[in-house]
């Protein structure tokens, strides 16, 4: 069974967004209008641009650091969710059973990452948007909580086709609609079970480390640190 995972250079990541609005329209993300997007509470993306400003003057330095869901193997959110809406999969990503969440957020406080969003809003996609929606990804109510799911679409249309073929998913086989869209190729996804696949051999690799690793979540995104 493979263990999707996912590494990210931030040594190459130029907080350029295009892994936002990648998942923003890979997923279905609802466009908010201009009052929505004055309340910054409202809005939501699935990945989100972290960054941190040191120095002054001419010496100010802006660094990136992208985040997604983690999709843990010992993800917090699933243990407190009372009506099992959120479950680890056996590939190791954290779903979502939207038609079953009842919007209590009690995975939203128990994730510490903040990976989880609650939809506020009605979603609506104006003009022609909505025609060119992702069928292979549901559209969500609101009052529900949604997250990251790792492209799974992409991941279940991918084992099709190689089982089609007579095959094995091999590396490569699988991307995220973040990991394509990346400029600088900051954004590696692939199978954390397989020691030759290039994201196993990045997450073994010196500048590799986790987001609050400490608290045992066994996060499944690595970050590569920048280089000195």
């Amino acid at each position: 069974m493979a263990r999707w995972g996912m590494v990210i250079d931030l040594d190459r990541c130029t907080g350029c967004a295009a892994c936002m609005a990648a998942c923003h329209q890979e997923n279905n993300i609802a466009t908010a209008g201009p009052e929505e997007a004055r309340d910054a509470s409202r809005v939501f993306q699935w990945m989100r641009m972290l960054k941190e400003v040191s120095g002054e003057g001419a010496d100010v330095r802006v660094r990136f650091m992208p985040q997604p869901c983690f999709n843990c193997d010992n993800p917090p959110c699933v243990r407190v969710c009372p009506v099992h809406a959120t479950y680890l999969s056996p590939d190791g990503i954290v779903g979502q059973v939207y038609g079953r969440c009842i919007g209590c957020r009690y995975c939203m406080v128990a994730c510490p990452y903040g990976a989880k969003v609650f939809n506020w809003l009605d979603p609506e996609w104006p003009g022609d948007l909505k025609r060119r929606a992702n069928p292979d990804v549901s559209l969500r109510p609101r009052g529900v909580v949604e997250k990251c799911t790792f492209c799974h679409h992409r991941i279940i249309r991918a084992r099709e086709a190689a089982r089609l073929s007579g095959r094995e998913l091999e590396d490569g086989d699988v991307t995220t609609a973040c990991a394509e869209s990346c400029p600088a190729k900051a954004i590696v996804f692939g199978d954390l079970a397989e020691a030759g696949s290039r994201v196993s051999r990045l997450a073994r690799g010196p500048r590799a480390f986790r987001l609050h690793d400490d608290l045992g979540t066994e996060p499944k995104v690595i970050y590569l640190a920048e280089k000195k």
